[in-house]
């Protein structure tokens, strides 16, 4: 019976001495991960043009980045394809943590879920670090198209023209969904850098309307006098508390009940920061703890509260889970529809 007591005994402490060992091995890995980054020049890739929502988003958490990760964080702007051409990119880069992007979740999700040619990804297999916000959208307008409420819209009798950067990009997957809940006439008109360049068409007159995240609407209502409309999906903004949304503003049957709740979930994935596939375990913690360290900074949500640049922060694993459930718990009529719809701004 002795000898048994002894037995596991040593089991225990052998046991102990394992655990303590790989607890060791892990502080000393990320120690080490945390050193790599020291002194290296690491990049921040947004796939737009500079002066909208993503570029000033990414610009006001690299110098926060910077100082968590002890490295210089510089901004890269690639735009085309509505972010298609740099998430692309990004996919085939090298997995060292010196290039990360801010990513639109909301179209990458829908490239995937409806295969477009563009799209040279798959979702499952980024590196995940944070979803750093993920604002409702609004239907804005130019101020020539002489509306102000959801119900003048859909009586208007034009044809819509939106303005759009990619074929799904937010701006332009948004504008399909609206006009496809509301029957509307549209043409959505690809080609524009970014979200500030489509709305100076829209205040020009060049264009009518504009599917645009509030934090950026807000900014376009004030310079470019855009008008909104409502909230696309199912809570009002924190920009236009008095406005509603489309399930206020309009009496919807179930089809248009589920298209633009399903248009919500797809919302709610955000700005998400993602890494190459591949990347170690421990230099990818690391970056987790660095983001999350920067935009939890007391003087990083002051500056973003004086710029109205909200965070709404979720783990690298909650951001997963979103990405992998929007991707995934879709039945193939639904994707169908999807297709169908999204088909029509190509």
């Amino acid at each position: 019976m002795a000898g048994v007591v002894v037995t596991r005994a040593c089991g225990v402490a052998l046991g102990m001495a394992l655990a303590f060992a790989t607890s060791s091995i892990s502080a000393a890995a990320e120690q080490n991960e945390q050193a790599y980054f020291a002194g290296k020049t690491v990049r921040l890739v947004v796939g737009f043009g500079p002066g909208g929502g993503y570029d000033l988003y990414a610009r006001m958490l690299a110098p926060y980045l910077s100082k968590t990760l002890n490295a210089t964080v510089l901004i890269e702007n690639r735009p085309g394809a509505g972010g298609l051409l740099a998430l692309n990119t990004m996919y085939m880069s090298p997995p060292d943590g010196l290039t990360l992007m801010i990513v639109n979740g909301t179209g990458a999700a829908f490239s995937q879920l409806t295969d477009q040619q563009g799209a040279r990804y798959d979702l499952s297999k980024f590196g995940y670090i944070a979803t750093l916000s993920a604002p409702p959208s609004l239907w804005t307008v130019g101020p020539h198209f002489q509306v102000k409420t959801i119900a003048e819209a859909i009586h208007v009798g034009k044809k819509w023209r939106w303005a759009a950067s990619g074929p799904v990009d937010s701006l332009s997957d948004g504008a399909a969904f609206t006009c496809e809940g509301f029957k509307l006439d549209c043409q959505v008109v690809l080609g524009y850098k970014g979200s500030n360049d489509a709305a100076l068409a829209v205040s020009r007159g060049e264009m009518d309307a504009l599917y645009v995240t509030d934090t950026s609407a807000n900014h376009y209502v004030q310079t470019n006098g855009l008008i909104p409309l409502a909230t696309v999906g199912r809570h009002r903004s924190r920009f236009f508390p008095d406005l509603p949304t489309v399930f206020e503003a309009a009496k919807l049957n179930a089809e248009q009940e589920w298209l633009f709740n399903f248009r919500h979930v797809v919302q709610s994935l955000g700005r998400i920061l993602v890494a190459p596939p591949g990347m170690a375990e421990s230099r990818l913690a690391v970056l987790e703890a660095a983001t999350q360290r920067s935009v939890q900074d007391p003087n990083f949500l002051a500056e973003g509260e004086k710029r109205q640049l909200y965070t709404d922060y979720v783990s690298a694993a909650g951001t997963r889970e979103n990405a992998m459930n929007i991707v995934t718990n879709v039945t193939p009529e639904q994707r169908k529809l999807v297709q169908d719809i999204l088909a029509r701004v190509r």
